[in-house]
Formats: C-alpha cells, sequence, structure tokens
C-alpha cells in the first residue's frame, strides 16, 4: 500500500462505498470556493475519498511483467524503440486486453525505467517522500529548498514519471524514445511535423496489439509533458485522454522567443542534455538479448549525422553581427510561418480529447495554458486546469493531497483514466474546471478565467515620488491620472536581473532557492525605474492578461524592454507578480490575434515576431510599445500597492540575438512621461485603486 494506516484505508473505501451506492445523482456540497453546486471544490468534494481509495487501496495486480527495447517502425522506415510494461499477478500478464497509457520520452527510456524502478522500492513512496517534505527550517533565507521539498508527497513525482502503480491498477504502460533521442533511430525533430506523425502512429500501432483494448491516455512532465499534447489537436481515434503536467501548447511563446528575445538561460542547457543523453546506445536491447547490430549501427549513422541538433542556430544566432549573416536554418526561429515555428505549437481549438493541465504562473511554461484552456472546445466536464503558485520544480503542489487542500497529483491522474479510458463513472468529470493558486492570496475555483467580476482599468505612469523605495533609480507613481508635465527617465541594461523572479524562472526555481531574488524584486530594482500605486483598502483581485502601454525613446536603432507587475507590502517588500518582454524592432502586432478590453485598448497583444517586419527606431523619435504580460490571478491585501517596474534587460530569461544587441547597441533607454502621449498598464481589477 502507498499510505496511511489500515484504520485510515478502511475510512477511506467506505467513504468509496457509499459514493458508488448514491452514484451521480449525488449533488456535491460546494467545498471552499466551489464555482457552482454541479462542480466541487478544489478538494474534490466527496468523490475524492473514492479517488484516493482507487489509488491506496488494494490493486488486482501484484507485479509487472516488462517487454523492454521493443522496435516500432514509422511510415517512413525509422525505428522507435519502446518499453512496455504489462499489468502481472504472481508474474502471469492477464489474458485480456487492456487500456494503455502512453509516454513519448524525450531523455531516454533507460533513465525513465530506473526512476520508475527506484519509486517502486518499499519505503520510497511511503516512508521518505513524506519525511522529504516535512522538512522545513524558516528564517535560514534558503526558504525556496523547503518551497520545492514540501512538494514531494504531492503525488507529482508518481504522476510525472508513469509510476508503476498504474500497472498494478490494469493499465499497460507504454515508453517510446522519440526519434532522434534515446534508443531510436531518425533525426531529433524538436517537436516538429513528422514528430507529431510518430505519435499519431504509434498510437494506431498500440490500438493493434493483442493487449490493447484501443484505449490510449498519454500523460508526462515537462518535454513529456509537452509531447503528451502535442497530438491533442490531430485526435486520432485510439487517444481517449491526455493527462499533462507542465506542458505547452505553445513553446515560442513561452519561452523560446517571448517577446523576440531567447529563453537562453534553459534553453542553452536543455539542448545540450538532451543532445547528450540520445548518445546513450541500447543498453537495455543489450541485456535482454534483443541487441540488433544492423538497427544499431543505423542509430549510429543518425547520431553521427547530426550529434547536437540546434546548437548551430544558437551558435548562429549569437555570433553573427548583422541579420544577413543569419542562416536560412537561424532564420526559421523568426519566421512565423517556417515549418520550425508551427511545428513548437498545436492548435487548441481542434482538441477533441478530455485533457487535463496542471502548471503554475511561473513555470517555464506558464505564460499560456490559461490561453489554451480557454480554446479548447470542450465541455467544462472534459477540460481541467491547475495553475499553482510555483516553478518548473515542482509547480506549487505542496500540501495536495492534505485537507483543504487539491487532491494528489496520482490521485487525479488516475481518476481521470479511469473515467476516460476504461468508462468508470467515479465523478472526476465533476471536479472543478478551473483551480487557481491566488498570488497573495488561497486557492480558488472558477467557471471561467478571467474572473467574471473584474474590470479592465488604465492606471498611468507618473513622476511623483510614492514614497515607497529608495533603491530603484527612480520612485514614480502609478494613478487613474495622466502625468501633468513631460519629463523623460533614463533606465540602462544591467545584470541585477540574475538575482529575480524572472531568473528563478528561467532556472527552472533553483534561484528561488535564495529568497531575497525569489521573492523579493528590490535587489533587481536597483537597475529599473519603479511607479508605485496607493494602497488598496480592501481585497483586490487581478485575473486575467495584462498590457503595459509604454511611450519610449531609444539612442540607437533597436532596444529591449522588460516590464513587471509587482505586489509592494508595507514594509517595502515588491514581490513580482507578472512579467513581460519586448525587443523594440518586433513590435509590429498581429491584430487579428490580439485581445482588447471594451474601451479598445489591447489585454494581450500578439506580435508577428517576424525579421523581415523589423522596425528599427530612429534614434531621439518617440515610438509607442504595447508589452504583454503574462496572464494571472492574484489578490492584493488591504494596505498593499500594485508597482510596474521597467527595465532595458533580463539576463538570464531573455536575451535577443546578437545582430539586435549590435542594433540597440546596449545604449540607455528612456521612458517618456507625456500628458499628450502618456503611458499606462491595462490592468484587470474588481476594484479600482485609491488615488
Amino acid at each position: 500500500m502507498r499510505s496511511g494506516s489500515r484504520a485510515r484505508l478502511a475510512g477511506k473505501l467506505a467513504a468509496a462505498a457509499v459514493a458508488a451506492v448514491l452514484g451521480t445523482s449525488l449533488l456535491v456540497q460546494p467545498a471552499s470556493g466551489d464555482p457552482a453546486g454541479d462542480f466541487t471544490g478544489i478538494d474534490g468534494g466527496t468523490y475524492a475519498a473514492g479517488w484516493t481509495a482507487a489509488v491506496d487501496g488494494p490493486q488486482p495486480y501484484n507485479g509487472i511483467a516488462p517487454d523492454l527495447a521493443v522496435p516500432i517502425t514509422m511510415s517512413d522506415g525509422t525505428v522507435l524503440k519502446a518499453d512496455i510494461i504489462h499489468p502481472a499477478d504472481n508474474g502471469r500478464v492477464p489474458d485480456t486486453r487492456r487500456p494503455v497509457v502512453l509516454q513519448m520520452q524525450g531523455y531516454g527510456k533507460m533513465p525513465m525505467l530506473i526512476g520508475q524502478a527506484l519509486l517502486s522500492i518499499p519505503g520510497i513512496q511511503d516512508v521518505l517522500l513524506p519525511w522529504l517534505a516535512s522538512l522545513n527550517l524558516p528564517g535560514v533565507g534558503l526558504d525556496g529548498i523547503f518551497d520545492m521539498t514540501r512538494q514531494l508527497d504531492s503525488g507529482a513525482v508518481s504522476a510525472a514519471i508513469q509510476d508503476w502503480a498504474l500497472a498494478h491498477a490494469g493499465y499497460t504502460l507504454v515508453q517510446v524514445d522519440i526519434r532522434g533521442t534515446g534508443t531510436s533511430e531518425g533525426k531529433w525533430q524538436v517537436f516538429g511535423e513528422r514528430e507529431k506523425q510518430d505519435m499519431v502512429e504509434v498510437i494506431d500501432w498500440i490500438t493493434r496489439q493483442s493487449w490493447s483494448d484501443g484505449n490510449v491516455g498519454t500523460m508526462g512532465i515537462s518535454f513529456t509533458g509537452i509531447s503528451a499534447m502535442e497530438v491533442a489537436d490531430r485526435n486520432p481515434p485510439g487517444l481517449k485522454a491526455i493527462f499533462a503536467y507542465e506542458p505547452s501548447a505553445d513553446i515560442f511563446t513561452d519561452i523560446a522567443g517571448s517577446g523576440g528575445a531567447v529563453g537562453a538561460g534553459f534553453l542553452v542547457p536543455w539542448l545540450i542534455g538532451v543532445n547528450f543523453l540520445k548518445m546513450i546506445p541500447d543498453v537495455e536491447a543489450l541485456l535482454v538479448g534483443k541487441f540488433d547490430p544492423a538497427q544499431q549501427l543505423e542509430w549510429l549513422r543518425d547520431r553521427i549525422a547530426d550529434p547536437a541538433v540546434l546548437v548551430d542556430k544558437v551558435l548562429n544566432g549569437y555570433t553573427a553581427m548583422a541579420p544577413s549573416q543569419l542562416t536560412p536554418s537561424t532564420q526559421e526561429i523568426y519566421d512565423p510561418e517556417s515549418g520550425f515555428r508551427q511545428g513548437l505549437k498545436i492548435d487548441p481549438s481542434k482538441v477533441e480529447v478530455p485533457t487535463f493541465v496542471v502548471d503554475a504562473w511561473w513555470d517555464l511554461f506558464g505564460s499560456t495554458p490559461t490561453d489554451t484552456y480557454n480554446t479548447m472546445p470542450l465541455p467544462l466536464e472534459q477540460k481541467k486546469l491547475i495553475m499553482g503558485e510555483g516553478y518548473h520544480l515542482g509547480s506549487g503542489v505542496a500540501g495536495f493531497g492534505h485537507p483543504g487542500m487539491p487532491p494528489r497529483l496520482d490521485v487525479l491522474q488516475r481518476a481521470w483514466f479511469d473515467k476516460w479510458l476504461r468508462g468508470i463513472d467515479n465523478g472526476i468529470d465533476r471536479y472543478s474546471p478551473l483551480t487557481l493558486k491566488q498570488q497573495g492570496g488561497g486557492w480558488v475555483t472558477s467557471l471561467e478565467y478571467p474572473n467574471n467580476a473584474i474590470t479592465y482599468r488604465r492606471m498611468y505612469l507618473n513622476d511623483i515620488p510614492s514614497g515607497t523605495t529608495q533603491s530603484s533609480l527612480y520612485d514614480g507613481g502609478l494613478s487613474a491620472a495622466p502625468p501633468a508635465t513631460p519629463r523623460d527617465l533614463t533606465v540602462a541594461p544591467g545584470v541585477l536581473s540574475l538575482c529575480s523572479r524572472d531568473a528563478a524562472r528561467i532556472a527552472a526555481g533553483i534561484v528561488s532557492i535564495i529568497q531575497a531574488c525569489g521573492d523579493d524584486s528590490r535587489i533587481w530594482e536597483m537597475n529599473g525605474l519603479t511607479f508605485t500605486s496607493a494602497p488598496v483598502a480592501e481585497p483586490t483581485t487581478i485575473s486575467g492578461a495584462i498590457n503595459m502601454h509604454l511611450n519610449v525613446v531609444h539612442d540607437a536603432a533597436d532596444g529591449y524592454w522588460v516590464v513587471t507587475l509587482n505586489d509592494v507590502a508595507p514594509d517595502g517588500a515588491s514581490r513580482e507578480i507578472t512579467t513581460g518582454q519586448l525587443v523594440s524592432s518586433l513590435r509590429q502586432i498581429d491584430d487579428a490575434a490580439s485581445l482588447k478590453s471594451p474601451n479598445g485598448d489591447y489585454t494581450q497583444p500578439a506580435y508577428y515576431l517576424d525579421m523581415d517586419r523589423r522596425q528599427p527606431t530612429v534614434p531621439g523619435e518617440a515610438v509607442t510599445l504595447d508589452i504583454a504580460m503574462t496572464p494571472m490571478e492574484a489578490v492584493l491585501a488591504p494596505g498593499h500597492r500594485l508597482r510596474i517596474d521597467v527595465y532595458a534587460s533580463n539576463f538570464p530569461k531573455g536575451v535577443p540575438i546578437l545582430p539586435i544587441l549590435v542594433d540597440s547597441g546596449l545604449k540607455p533607454q528612456h521612458v517618456r512621461l507625456d500628458p499628450n502621449a502618456p503611458s499606462w498598464v491595462n490592468i484587470p481589477l474588481s476594484a479600482a485603486v485609491p488615488e
């Protein structure tokens, strides 16, 4: 058993039995933050005991039967390698057809197999992970470490690595190395069209196996979570459910080229890691007697032919002095119609498969999940989104499974697959469609995002000192009225962004270990301009996308702007709650793809980010930028203030390619406060901020 005493298990089973007797006619009693009577609150209501009992209680199978290094031949002749884990009872595989859970693996299925084996060691899940989750040493300045470890009993590890507990429950598990990675042949596509076609073919292959009942679910975290979503808009017949943890439906917007700047702080080490891991030969095949010299030779030829996929683009981008020196391959990054750019996203409007996504506001891929959720044309029963307040390492799911909190992730995942792959009427479709951690507040549930109680309001930047900071380059104000007199405020590129929440985000949360970097912007603000409002008098919700309309002047032919929205506490601590960035010359907006508030102001401008559409700036001439900030959910406590921070750099989260840096000259940049052309933030608030 996974956890708890026999007495607790008996209680869970009893609750599950009651739920089964009452069936779906049971009207779920609203929990705290329940959006409507027909959906549960954050804790899953009376259904949750049954979901947990299904995972922690007795299982129909007591073991597994692995079939490793299985070749699957694609339509173009490329061989992908798979590990198949069958459920077994006393060593015997059942002679029945079963639902299948698929994970397409980019880091190699062998490390995953080792991780699954370690997780199955007695005491790891029941004792070690809960003990690590209980550790806490407040006040030592490294609270970020414990923010991560507190998530270890949340079921996140099990939900991420395809825990063999799913096999014990009667699912067949399939791990497949993505083309060009791990032990599979071919060239790594980096989410390209051929990779998506491979997934369609793998799912079709699964449905034709004697052990498959034709129902396939995809799952994964991060890289594998993206892969789980890759085929969502293709809707192959066998795909019946998706459970994705920290995925992305638009990698370019999320991280690869946000605002025209490359997320080099993560992408560079990630590319190095994947290209290194793909060079490990097929040891599994050798160990299980399936080593095929001819196939392994083909694998080796493929690796030698392209040992460092995408690294050439990165090197060219950061060595070319002018756009004309960019290779055609590199130019694909800044061509929205290129196959490379198209491959980095899916079309959520075409998703027909029940989809459950778990993510976080500060995850690497936290910019687009709410848009993906809103665009999927699924009924609320078939789409769920949980957004925590955390980073890529954990996504802020600490406490899941504890009283008053959402159920563990492995519990939610199992319930989702039981419902959509097996047809078990367990009530998971009645779970809250949106479960959101409000920054500055608690967990809430909703039927829609953004919150329908908000109103978009302009708040203008001015040069009236707020008296709330002495560390920024300039302490300005933020109010409902534009400035009275014109003035230019200067900001220059700096390196203090290394200690910031943006740096923590691109580093998957590592920088947040230092509390002064992850929770307070006052160090970074020494490189920036700040504009702070009066304190709010009542709890004030911020919900939705935010746009910064900025009037600026450059000293060069290009520039790079970064803006953040912060929650300023009465003691002066400045906590970043959302961020945006934009290369000045790539400011051209695709109006048809953008969102606006009723007064016509942008709420979410969409950029072409196309080198062919560059609009160089003219030194000394004002230009207007609309800078999209990540959609978010937050609440300001009484006495807290809003603050806009403005910067001219954001290393390592955003690093423009060298031709852009050359044109900018890394020169100082200027915010122009002009009564006739004011700068403002268009922000969704539940109440106006007092003057």
